[in-house]
Parts: structure tokens; sequence; C-alpha cells
């Protein structure tokens, strides 16, 4: 009967004999292991030759004997001589050395499994009794997609001191299947999910019921909990030893204040990594049809916060028509961003996009000139979260589809061919 087992072997001298590709193979997966890797062979493949180049291994160059075992852990035989493997096999028999055939598994005393990883956790699959390394691929296959999806609970159960981190996952616009493998990995680690209102919160339902969720979202003029607090509550939750997960729209460090927290952990001494997200300034335009550059139109794209009104860059983008410019969290402050860009000189019939609910199924898309756009979204009651693009790939028809085109294959997901307002 085989039976898994994980074995440290970083420091560790492991023995490879054979110099081709499947060892240079072997060889790649025992250095990121950490191993200290002899190679005994006569001649070495190009991949191998590099290694050993660049002194990643150490080489023999001769056949295998059986003195080359001396003070090794593990052995790979991987020589293309079935003679030769069998022999090998055979001296890690005598010396009590567990031993691969590359070969022939029946022939070592140890089989490589067919691995996967998910953050810290490995997941390997064997085949019991007869060796049959094409099935335990399949295997390894399946159970990789359900790992690395998040559908597996991969919380901690014992927890070493100091093992508490925080994770900032930028979740994307609000559609879960926007949100990226390593962010819902990352969420199924998490003992503690603190989310905004933004975002894909509709995954928080498929967390276990235990995973505690700590909601600190914020809404147009009304911020219930501020910075300090989300911070202070990040760094607490991580010394308790927890793995605690920041849920955020779009991308953490796009206006998410990604960096306050980043630094607050480490000044704190806390764990800290950064998930990337699909940010709403791409995000929304791009399930709106609408390309922030296209050739022959504009090769460039500025990202401002509507909050903080256009820039220089912006007001020179908009006046002479080099970039399309982006305004995240503009809605109410719609009219004013329209009037500092007809000051600045821009073309009153610059064509304006306002994308609400971006790549999600309540996505509304309402056009205007300059000059309108702030009469028209008022009228038609346009509410945020909304992102609003400004410039000539902002115009109708732009990327007017074809006969073939005009049906979507997933109904559940808006048709950038039919906005849901368009000013005439």
């Amino acid at each position: 009967m085989t039976t898994l087992l994980g074995i440290d072997l970083a420091g560790r001298c492991v023995l490879v004999a054979g110099g081709g590709p499947v060892a240079a193979r072997r060889v790649h997966g025992l250095l990121a292991e950490g191993a200290s890797v002899r190679v005994v062979a006569p001649a070495l493949c190009e991949d191998l030759a590099d290694l050993a180049a660049a002194g990643a291994v150490r080489w023999r160059c001769d056949g295998v004997t059986e003195a080359d075992l001396d003070g090794v852990w593990l052995v790979h035989t991987a020589t293309g001589d079935a003679a030769v493997d069998q022999r090998v096999a055979g001296w890690a028999q005598t010396r009590r050395v567990w031993c691969v055939s590359a070969g022939d598994a029946a022939v070592g005393s140890a089989r490589t499994p067919a691995v996967t990883r998910a953050g810290d956790v490995v997941v390997g699959v064997v085949s019991d009794g007869a060796p049959d390394p094409g099935r335990s691929r399949e295997v390894l296959r399946s159970v990789a997609e359900h790992v690395r999806s998040g559908g597996a609970d991969l919380r901690r159960r014992r927890r070493p001191d100091g093992a508490g981190r925080v994770v900032l996952v930028g979740g994307g616009p609000g559609a879960v299947d926007l949100l990226t493998l390593r962010g819902r990995r990352a969420l199924a680690e998490a003992d503690v999910v603190v989310t905004d209102r933004l975002g894909p919160t509709d995954v928080l339902t498929e967390l276990p019921a235990d995973v505690e969720v700590i909601d600190v979202g914020k809404t147009p003029g009304h911020h219930p909990v501020p910075q300090d607090e989300i911070n202070r509550v990040l760094v607490e939750r991580a010394q308790r030893g927890q793995t605690v997960v920041r849920l955020k729209g779009g991308d953490p460090f796009v206006y998410g204040r990604g960096g306050e927290e980043v630094l607050a952990c480490r000044e704190a001494g806390v764990r800290v990594e950064v998930v990337p997200g699909v940010s709403s300034a791409l995000a929304a335009p791009a399930a709106a049809g609408i390309p922030l550059t296209h050739r022959g139109t504009v090769t460039a794209f500025h990202v401002v916060n509507g909050h903080d009104g256009l820039d220089l860059a912006a007001r020179v983008a908009v006046r002479d028509a080099t970039a399309t410019v982006v305004a995240l969290m503009g809605v109410s402050v719609l009219p004013d961003i329209a009037a500092a860009a007809l000051a600045e000189g821009a073309d009153p019939a610059t064509p304006v996009a306002v994308v609400e609910n971006g790549a999600t199924p309540q996505q509304r898309v309402t056009r205007a000139p300059l000059h309108a756009i702030a009469e028209q979204a008022r009228r038609v009651g346009v509410r945020a979260p909304a992102v609003i693009v400004i410039g000539a790939v902002a115009a109708p028809g732009l990327l007017d589809p074809g006969p073939a085109d005009r049906h979507r294959p997933d109904p559940h997901l808006p048709d950038p061919a039919r906005p849901g307002t368009m000013a005439p």
C-alpha cells in the first residue's frame, strides 16, 4: 500500500542520476523545495547545463556509482537505462535511502505525486498498487480546480504564535466571477473578512458560517467606521493569530486606501500582502463596450478622483482631446466636473458616458455631450456607484456590433450593445 508523506527537503542533499529532460523537470521541482541537488550524468541537456553553469546544482560528469549515494536523503534516478535505474534503486534499498525511479515507479521505494499548491497547502495524488501517472494527473486536475477556485475551506486549525496576517483583496467591480482566483483563495483561508459596501459581496454567502464578517462599508456622505478604526481592527485581529481578509471593491491601491492599511500593518509588525483586483476604472467602461484607448481615436487615459475635480493633466486632456478621462466617485460632482472641463476650453460636444453598476446585471449607461451630461444624468436619476468616461471613445456607435454580435450568450451579464439610457 502506498502512503503519502510530506518530506521537508530544504537544505538536504538529493541525488539525481541522469541528465535528460525528465531529470531536468525533477531538478526544478527539487530546487523549488529548497533541496541541495547533486546531478550525476555523462552529459546534460541544455536546461540542466544552464543550472549547472549558474551553480544551482552540483554536477559530476560520469556514470552514477554507489558512492554517489553517500550523504543523500533521497535519490531520483532518470538515466533512461532501465538496468542502471534498477541498480541505483538497489543501492538505495541497501542504504535505506528513499528512491524514486522515473522510468518505472514499481522499481523505486517512493513515488512522486502529481502536485498542486494553494498558498501553503500542497495537495498530492498518487496511484496505489500499479503506477498510473495519467490517472493521478486527471484526478489532481479536478481537485486543483476546486481548491484553487476557493471552494475548499483552507483556514488554519493550528495557529503558531505570530502566524496572523492581513490580506488586502481587490474584489473587482462587483461581479463575483471578476474576483481573481487568488482573491477567492484568500477568502477561503480567512477567519475574519473586513468588507466594504462595494465589490463582490455576494461571495460572502459562499463562506463557512463561522467566518466572521465585519462590515465597514461607506456610502456617500456617511462613513460610520473611520479609517483609523478599520486599521485598528485589521491589526488587532491579525495580532490574535487570525487570517484577516480586507475585501475591497476594485483594486486596493486605486482610491481604496490600501496604502494606508499596508502602512498600519507594517508599523505594527503584522504580515500583510496585497492581491490586485480589476479596477472599476477599467472594468466598467469595458463592460459597457467603451475602450479607454482605441487606435486612430486616442492612445492614453487618465484616472481621477471625482471628489477632487479635474487636475491639470485631466483638464488638458479634455481640452485638447489627447486622452480619455475616467472619473471615479464623481456622480455627486458631475456638474462641477463638466463645468470645469468647459471652462478649460473643452469642446461642448465631447462625448461623455456614465456607467452605473458596471459589469453587473444592474449596469446602465447614460450618454450625452459634455454640455448636457449633468442635466441628462439628473433627469434619469444616475446614482453611485458609477464611472464617468469623458472623450471620443464614449461616443455611441464607436464599437457598433455586427448582426452576429447582437445576442450575447450569457444572459446574466449586461449587453454593451443595449445601453440603459441614451441621450438623443
